[in-house]
């Protein structure tokens, strides 16, 4: 039976070795709380923006978030409060971003790309951290499921970009002088 500190340790060799050098991730870890880890071999990541999250869930609150996010993509989640407005990454299959076909939805980035990826204890801000921390090794997220999710935020933000019929200006014409 795995401990809990046992199972940890598992995931965090099983991210650390995507890096060359998984002694420079592992001492990134400890100075910094996030190393750099090359995408493509072990996993790759989409890049979500928060304001097309945050519609597609209802909320920006961060528990709420979470917790919408565990449910509907299942899989490993950075979030990284750096980026302008916030980005959310969604870790998937390395593969995927060789073939990824939703490049209009959202941008996967893979080989020749670094991530900052948080130590697995950094579950909440500040600096970039887990929304949904790895289970197991190979906790990835499924594409569809992103695909889905982020399309869902992008009506909703159409959606309230456009003004209601009640929002709209009233144009009276002025009468034409004969």
């Amino acid at each position: 039976m795995w401990t809990q500190q046992a199972l940890d340790r598992a995931i965090a060799e099983w991210l650390v070795g995507a890096h060359p050098v998984p002694e420079r991730a592992w001492a990134e870890w400890t100075t910094q709380g996030v190393a750099l880890l090359p995408l493509g071999q072990r996993f790759a990541a989409v890049r979500m923006p928060s304001v097309v999250v945050h519609a597609a869930v209802s909320s920006s609150e961060r528990d709420e978030v979470a917790v919408a996010l565990g449910r509907l993509l299942g899989g490993s989640i950075i979030y990284d409060r750096r980026v302008s407005g916030g980005t959310y990454y969604a870790l998937i299959q390395p593969h995927a971003g060789l073939v990824w076909a939703y490049a209009e939805v959202a941008t996967c980035i893979g080989t020749g790309t670094y991530l900052g990826v948080p130590r697995l204890d950094r579950q909440q801000p500040p600096g970039t951290y887990w929304v949904i921390p790895p289970r197991y090794e190979g906790d990835l997220c499924a594409p569809r499921d992103i695909v889905d999710l982020i399309k869902a935020g992008r009506s909703r933000c159409e959606e309230q970009a456009e003004p209601s019929p009640r929002q709209q200006p009233m144009y009276v014409r002025a009468p034409r002088a004969v």
